[in-house]
């Protein structure tokens, strides 16, 4: 094992101990005395099959997620005509050997074992396999992987999101997050959890930017956040601040089991760069969940609602991603509830969006029973500035919530507003939707600004002659009725 080789995992199919296995197996069944034979050492036990330094690979099955140290079909032929060769007697290739295919698609690395120490050895790196490989099948926003953390109910999910300069990427205008704490909850006898009592929330304004820095493409609304207080601090202290929530939710950085805390977001790209400059230190036996990804997996397999751009009346592509805001409003089509009212609260303000972002994945994962949050409070007006404390703001009633009907008309969809004939819209899927009733116009201004329909809009480019540094911000994609 001291030559470091790396080689790329395709072909490395064959479970090595199933190798073994498989060919005591085929002595038994045909009744051959292999312990008679000259050759029949090589099997007396593992140890001893072990001899051959066998070349291997540690990868994970791409069906099952389980590890494996594999073998190429090709070494398994050299050691038959090993066999052969020494002894002069010919072995079949046995049956019922385990084959799997290979998850990882980058080059492993290459090792020979020749006894049992070393299988050992490789043996135990297997856990921390299985969570590597798990932890990119979940940020690649596969729906089993996903759906299974959730539901051990186990888990502290915390989503956060950022606002920062469109003139420089590295100036933070806000930070938010919310996070829910799911094993305290399942101990208390609480599920499915209730955003409005259980997510713990928090928005931090930058003071030496709030009122001063302002984005003309994609504005920010600091002073909305609808579901708590804000508080104003230096931006010195927020790496401090956003370290120490982290330190407090998360649990020890282990090698071979995941962390309690999975980072959730909507566009993780930008987010996580942002927590990379400010040298946060994130456990790496972490999950983070994409919900732009995971809603594209969703809507990929069939399991979400055919959607209709109401601009060219074609069908969502698959492709495609929704906007934080036009994902909230797509559960209105869902066809386990009858309607569903969201909030109304201004997105592009981090806390908010956080919030509703934590919501957008627990409506994704287990919608059933799930109570919309309610507005708290509405900062409109308010700038007041301080450092590190709440800001002190009035209760004012909460702005009229938008109902949000599905979009039945007696068996049709209706696209643009006419009726259309489920059966001329392609999809496998039962019912068809309209996104022109349901989504409508994000904004209607005709400004350029405008364009932006939602928190992380997708679409083309905004800035004249490109090269914005909030593109980074921006998920190409599906757009909702928009030029």
């Amino acid at each position: 094992m001291g030559d470091f080789q790396v080689v790329d995992p395709k072909g490395w199919e064959y479970d090595l101990h199933s190798v073994y296995s498989a060919y005591i197996g085929h002595f038994q069944t045909h009744h051959i005395p292999w312990y008679e034979k000259s050759w029949g050492h090589l099997f007396s036990t593992f140890e001893e099959f072990l001899a051959f330094s066998w070349p291997v690979i540690v990868v994970t099955d791409a069906r099952t997620g389980k590890a494996h140290i594999v073998t190429r079909l090709t070494s398994i032929g050299a050691f038959l005509k090993m066999v052969k060769t020494r002894f002069g007697e010919t072995l079949p290739q046995a049956a019922n050997m385990v084959i799997i295919q290979p998850f990882e698609t980058t080059t492993r690395h290459l090792r020979h074992v020749s006894d049992h120490a070393t299988y050992r050895k490789l043996y135990n790196t297997l856990p921390a396999a299985v969570l590597n490989a798990t932890k990119q099948r979940i940020r690649n926003g596969e729906p089993d992987f996903i759906q299974d953390i959730w539901d051990k109910q186990d888990k502290t999910f915390m989503a956060i999101d950022f606002e920062w300069s469109e003139r420089n990427e590295k100036s933070i205008l806000e930070w938010g997050y919310a996070a829910v704490r799911c094993g305290p909850l399942k101990s208390l006898g609480v599920w499915p959890p209730v955003p409005d009592d259980n997510y713990r929330k928090g928005h931090y304004i930058i003071q030496e930017y709030a009122d001063k820095v302002v984005n003309k493409y994609c504005p920010t609304y600091p002073w909305h956040y609808a579901f708590g207080d804000s508080q104003v601090i230096l931006k010195t202290k927020l790496p401090q601040v956003i370290q120490a929530i982290i330190s407090s939710l998360a649990s020890p950085d282990i090698e071979t089991l995941s962390n309690n805390l999975v980072l959730v977001t909507h566009g993780a790209n930008g987010d996580l760069a942002r927590l990379e400059e400010m040298k946060i230190k994130l456990p790496h036996n972490m999950f983070v969940i994409d919900t732009a990804v995971f809603e594209r997996s969703l809507y990929n397999q069939g399991l979400r609602p055919l959607m209709v751009d109401p601009k060219t009346s074609q069908e969502r592509q698959p492709g495609s991603i929704l906007s934080l805001e036009n994902l909230l409003r797509s559960f209105a089509m869902s066809s386990q509830v009858d309607s569903i009212v969201l909030p109304n609260v201004k997105f592009h303000n981090s806390g908010n969006d956080a919030f509703m972002c934590l919501f957008a994945l627990q409506m994704l994962l287990d919608p059933k029973d799930v109570k919309v949050p309610t507005p708290k409070r509405n900062n409109r007006g308010n700038n007041m500035l301080g450092l590190g404390v709440a800001i002190p703001m009035t209760m004012t009633p909460s702005p009229p919530s938008l109902m949000i009907p599905q979009a039945f008309f007696n068996g049709y969809a209706t696209v643009g507003g006419l009726p259309t004939p489920n059966g001329s819209i392609p999809g496998q899927r039962t019912s068809v939707y309209d996104l022109s009733s349901e989504f409508g116009q994000m904004r209607t201004g005709s400004g350029e600004g405008s364009r932006r329909s939602a928190s992380k809009s997708p679409g083309s480019r905004l800035t004249p002659g490109g090269g914005s540094a909030r593109d980074s911000r921006r998920l190409s994609g599906f757009r909702f009725g928009d030029s």
